[in-house]
């Protein structure tokens, strides 16, 4: 018998007790965050071939909370401001947090999946500053409202007790691809088909968020 295939009879057994947990099997989340909401897919399964168990939409809004709060906040007063941010922000981690116990406990009951981790795409925008300079900037704004709900999604993992995969969005395909070992218009092909039983919508959303759970379910 060769040594490759040796290796992957190994790596088999491997993935295999890495793939459950007690009787229970193994599930990542992945988020892809935006003004006032965040898409949301589960998978699960096979570390090299997931599937998609669960995709939804969360919100992290609710009437009366402007899904920009940075944009709303440029047109007040600097108090006011502060005040309407940390509303927002407060109201953005109790719904994050509120959505991913849901998924979590849900998987546990009625799927037998075990979540274990979470994928985060992150943005690639200046570190933000004081509120005031960034009320000043109209691409400062653009980037903390990202972080504001990327942040009530990080809370909300922690919360949960998961680790937390970040990955900048723009080094998403590169990064799994490394870390997968898998070339990226591969894994272009793999998460597009991942879509096909669950069924549409599977947008750049379901597809970036998938990756992202796909990352944080080997990490």
């Amino acid at each position: 018998m060769s040594a490759d295939r040796i290796d992957m009879k190994r790596q088999s057994r491997s993935q295999g007790r890495a793939l459950r947990t007690g009787a229970m099997t193994r599930a990542a989340v992945g988020f892809r965050a935006h003004s006032g909401w965040a898409a949301l897919v589960a998978v699960a399964g096979p570390l090299r071939s997931p599937i998609v168990i669960d995709r939804r939409r969360i919100e992290l809004v609710e009437p009366g909370i402007p899904k920009q709060p940075y944009h709303a906040a440029e047109k007040l007063g600097l108090k006011e401001a502060e005040n309407l941010v940390r509303r927002c922000t407060d109201t953005a981690r109790i719904l994050a947090r509120r959505a991913l116990r849901a998924v979590v406990d849900e998987m546990r009951e009625k799927g037998r999946h075990d979540v274990v981790a979470c994928g985060l795409l992150l943005g690639s925008g200046r570190p933000l500053t004081t509120l005031a300079a960034t009320l000043a900037s109209h691409a400062l704004i653009h980037t903390a409202e990202g972080e504001l709900f990327r942040d009530a999604l990080r809370d909300a993992s922690q919360h949960c007790g998961l680790p937390v995969t970040g990955v900048k969005e723009r080094e998403l395909f590169t990064c799994a691809a490394a870390k997968l070992r898998v070339p990226a218009n591969e894994l272009l092909r793999r998460v597009t088909e991942m879509g096909t039983a669950i069924g549409p919508p599977w947008t750049e959303d379901q597809k970036h968020a998938a990756l992202a759970g796909w990352l944080a379910l080997v990490s």
